[in-house]
């Protein structure tokens, strides 16, 4: 069997168990094209290790590339197609887990300001449409991907709720708009009919100068720009930079926060902001939780009040 094949059959094989398996095949595909043309029983352990390690610095990235071709090699001799895995024995221990940029009041409002730089003569909407989008991942919470997948029949500023469909778990979701973001959503449409609705009302929200959706990846490149002219850095010594998808991480650590400073049973309320955020179960929104100062003293005061009701040590 080629390689190309059994890579097709595990694709196929991991679809059929009700899983997305979207960005996978990518990495799979890119390891057969790499190594060519062959047969699965030719792969060499140094052809794979160049393809996970070669003349780069180990990072998460090859870890997560290990564990898929360890599950493709495990499809594979469990259906007989090969009686070994050339996978290295040992590998480099995983790297410390990646933090997220919580972004703080001020960055917010300086990446808000900052989407003036993306000005185009091609797309005098940009700066415009970009803001927004910010608004709407920054307010709601949803996942940069599903903000891009958003169409005109899906946002609902009449109830102020957004239909989000096929998400990353194959369910569908209500998302409340509130009314500051309603009406920055209302101002934005007047101007979005300006656009072409190829589709109608299946057409993009977020749309090009076409109206067409936006590519996720141009929307990163973009997202880049913007951050790098509000001035907006992580520490010293990190070497990677803020991204867009932290302002999911940003909207769940400021919702728990809001919830403390009112009083709010916060315990209560972590599995509807699980529900909200689009997860499956608690454990998944644990991760977006990042400790901050402003969410440490929120829990801490919470426990003193626990700890002592009447004051009496305060």
């Amino acid at each position: 069997m080629k390689l190309l094949d059994l890579v097709n059959r595990y694709v196929t094989f991991k679809r059929s168990l009700g899983m997305r398996f979207a960005t996978q095949p990518r990495v799979l595909r890119r390891f057969s094209r790499v190594l060519g043309d062959i047969e699965v029983g030719d792969v060499t352990r140094e052809a794979v290790e160049a393809f996970l390690y070669g003349g780069r610095i180990v990072t998460n990235t090859c870890f997560l590339n290990y564990k898929l071709l360890r599950g493709l090699y495990r499809f594979a001799i469990s259906r007989g197609f090969v009686s070994w895995s050339p996978l290295p024995d040992i590998i480099p221990a995983p790297l410390p887990p990646f933090r997220p940029h919580i972004y703080s009041t001020s960055e917010l409002t300086a990446l808000l300001e900052a989407t003036r730089v993306l000005k185009s003569s091609r797309n005098p909407m940009q700066p415009y449409t970009f803001r927004v989008l910010l608004l709407v991942l920054d307010s709601t919470g949803i996942r940069v991907g599903e903000a891009l997948h958003l169409e005109l029949r899906d946002v609902d500023l009449q109830s102020q709720v957004s239909t989000i469909r096929d998400t990353k778990f194959f369910k569908s979701r209500l998302v409340p708009l509130g009314p500051r973001l309603t009406q920055e959503l209302l101002a934005f449409l007047k101007c979005r009919s300006a656009l072409p609705l190829p589709l109608r009302e299946k057409s993009a929200f977020f749309a090009s100068s076409t109206g067409r959706a936006i590519p996720y990846q141009h929307v990163i490149t973009l997202f880049q720009r913007v951050r790098s002219a509000a001035g907006v850095q992580r520490d010293k010594g990190s070497s990677y930079p803020p991204r867009l998808h932290d302002l999911r991480h940003t909207a769940a650590v400021h919702r728990v926060i809001a919830w403390y400073r009112d009083g709010a049973d916060v315990q209560r309320l972590l599995p509807q902001l699980a529900t909200y955020l689009g997860h499956k179960d608690l454990r998944s929104t644990q991760r977006y939780l990042t400790m901050t100062p402003e969410l440490l003293e929120g829990a801490s005061l919470r426990f003193h009040h626990y700890a002592d009701p009447e004051g009496r040590y305060a």
